[in-house]
């Protein structure tokens, strides 16, 4: 088969202060949006369960896709000063915040 190059999804997980999901989906989604805008990355999605869905509530995700996974820290990442400021608003309504990778498949090439 060939070999195309990796996908991955990259998910950002929140669990906020108890009823305040929809606010920090709010929030983390202008900050990712001032990273798209600003180039630094594509398409993305953010989801919440405040507390109206079964399952875990009081968590915002916020997924994209990225050929490459890249420290935001590493030399030369200009970081606009915009994400920092969108990120210190929702800060202090969140409880924990964890990463998770994921390898994506492309559909095309599972049977080669």
């Amino acid at each position: 088969g060939r070999s195309r190059p990796s996908m991955y999804k990259i998910r950002r997980v929140y669990r906020t202060k108890p009823g305040e999901a929809a606010n920090v989906a709010k929030l983390v989604y202008k900050q990712a949006k001032i990273y798209k805008d600003a180039g630094h990355r594509g398409e993305f999605t953010v989801s919440y369960n405040g507390y109206t869905l079964p399952g875990e509530t009081n968590i915002v995700i916020l997924e994209w896709q990225d050929d490459k996974i890249m420290s935001p820290s590493r030399p030369g990442n200009n970081i606009p000063a915009e994400v920092m400021e969108a990120g210190a608003l929702y800060r202090p309504l969140i409880e924990s915040h964890h990463i998770e990778f994921y390898e994506m498949d492309d559909p095309t090439s599972i049977d080669d």
